[in-house]
């Protein structure tokens, strides 16, 4: 190659000798050089399309991980630090809290002014800014890997006989939502939050307290004092001061996660299962839409993907199904009464639930092999039931008067899902009666929607647009304003001002009699 290139090398260095007596040669020269080198760059065949924006990174073309467990061990294995950081955020000594209180609060102001000044679009059109808090191990790694060491354990069980891991895993969006958080920029996909390294540069605070695995794995004491020790390390934060909490956001996804002192902590940002209205879980004025936000839980059962809705699609030959624990608590109770109502029916398939993977087995393919899948209130007003339900292609029947739902003002709930009312419910023959009362057509219409929607309630690592973490993020997007409102607000009023500003006007949820079709 080199002894091919000399001729032209050679020809080249007489053409530059001449060119010292020909300046309008070397001018010329030189234009050509620069319409070659710009024909190599931006026309050349490895860069087809100069435009930036279409640009797309090489992880978006790897197959995201949905398994809990198999995210999590690579996580640990790969990613994960070997050992804690010699400085984490733990606050300072009592005295200079108050001053570093003051001193952020000046930071976070000046820096939003700033963000007023020179972004027309700021709130609204920034990403969020996210201070993920560096805790001690014993309140994340630590878990994590407590977890990792014992999810084979499958004999250990709550009190009613449901596997301790398998509600971990149910209830593990606080995993899902740091795993994204704390991936290298690189590595993300999500573009509407990014994480921050300074607090003065932060709209919100992520708590990353793995409050679901510390009550289950735990010993009851351990847990309790493991629980007044988050709330201490948190609440003595100098950026917790300054707002009270409410630019705060607390994974608590399950019912009884934190329970003994997230009193303390309920000016914060929840992330919850449901909402339960009726006292049994969340005491009046903990929790509620404006302020916190409904997460999916994990599905159970795998996703039916589009081929595999295809396939399943002739096989529906069971008008309604449901497997699940026909004995609950509270609004769960109308599971038996249920039960006993539509037992025995033609079409109709009701199965008590077991443990293990026998069971999941067992409810995905009775999902797969319905039209509808019955989705009552268990002890709380959701159950994991209804994702199932949704990722299976199977129309979730939701039979549940104080359910409220994730992401709603972003999806129509309606498009895939059908609502009955209890006391509709429980007439005899009325729910065969209404189901059986869809046209082909409107099957077809709702089966459609809910293979576009699925994919919203589906986890992974890497987090996917539109996935359930980036909903999570889009909703709480819309919340910053009146947080930012609410912060203010408490930190201007005098003396004779309302401490609390709120809406009288709230009314819990309820569920109007479905019409006859859609």
């Amino acid at each position: 190659m080199r002894g091919r290139n000399l001729p032209f090398s050679s020809s080249m260095s007489a053409q530059i000798q001449r060119s010292n007596r020909s300046p309008l040669l070397l001018f010329t020269l030189s234009l050509l050089a620069l319409s070659v080198l710009f024909i190599l760059v931006f026309l050349s065949p490895s860069n087809p399309n100069p435009n930036p924006t279409s640009f797309h990174s090489p992880i978006s073309s790897l197959k995201p991980e949905t398994s809990f467990v198999v995210s999590l061990e690579h996580f640990l294995t790969h990613k994960a630090p070997k050992s804690p950081p010699l400085r984490d955020d733990t606050a300072p000594v009592a005295g200079d809290v108050e001053d570093a209180s003051r001193k952020l609060d000046e930071a976070l102001s000046e820096a939003e002014m700033e963000r007023v000044v020179r972004d027309p679009y700021y709130p609204l059109g920034s990403p969020i800014r996210v201070y993920v808090y560096e805790m001690p191990w014993k309140f994340t790694y630590d878990l994590l890997w407590t977890f990792r060491n014992t999810y084979r354990e499958t004999s250990n069980l709550t009190s009613n006989g449901s596997p301790v891991h398998r509600l971990i895993e149910q209830h593990s969006i606080d995993y899902w939502l740091w795993a994204d958080l704390i991936a290298p920029e690189s590595e993300r996909l999500l573009k509407g939050v990014v994480r921050v390294h300074r607090q003065e540069e932060a709209d919100l605070f992520y708590i990353p307290f793995f409050t679901t695995i510390s009550f289950f794995l735990l010993e009851k004491q351990q847990c309790k004092a493991l629980y007044r020790e988050a709330l201490k390390w948190v609440t003595d934060q100098p950026a917790w001061k300054r707002s009270e909490g409410r630019d705060h956001i607390l994974p608590v996804h399950h019912p009884w996660s934190f329970k003994t002192v997230r009193k303390f902590m309920k000016n914060a940002i929840w992330l919850l299962p449901d909402m339960d209205s009726t006292g049994n879980w969340y005491k009046p004025g903990q929790v509620y839409l404006e302020k916190d936000l409904i997460l999916p839980y994990v599905p159970n059962v795998d996703l039916c993907d589009s081929k595999c809705l295809a396939n399943q699609q002739s096989k529906r030959s069971i008008l309604l199904f449901f497997r699940g624990r026909l004995k609950r608590n509270a609004g769960g109770k109308i599971r038996a009464k249920l039960g006993g109502e539509l037992s025995g029916a033609d079409d109709v398939l009701i199965e008590e639930g077991t443990a293990g993977e026998g069971g999941k087995a067992a409810a995905q393919t009775g999902m797969r092999k319905s039209i509808f899948c019955l989705s009552p209130a268990g002890d709380t007003p959701s159950s994991a039931r209804l994702f199932d339900a949704i990722v299976s292609g199977c129309i979730p029947v939701i039979v549940s008067d104080e359910l409220e739902l994730p992401f709603e003002g972003i999806l129509d709930y309606r498009k895939i899902a059908l609502f009955v009312s209890s006391s509709d419910a429980l007439k005899s023959g009325w729910l065969l009666t209404y189901l059986r009362s869809f046209s082909a057509a409107d099957i077809r219409r709702l089966q459609q929607n809910l293979a576009k929607l699925s994919r919203h309630f589906v986890y992974s690592n890497p987090a996917q647009p539109m996935g359930p973490e980036d909903l999570a993020w889009k909703m709480i997007g819309g919340k910053l304003v009146n947080i930012k409102l609410h912060t203010r607000r408490s930190q201007r009023v005098v003396k004779e001002s309302r401490s609390v500003c709120s809406c009288d006007c709230r009314r819990s949820n309820f569920t109007d009699s479905p019409p006859s079709s859609l």
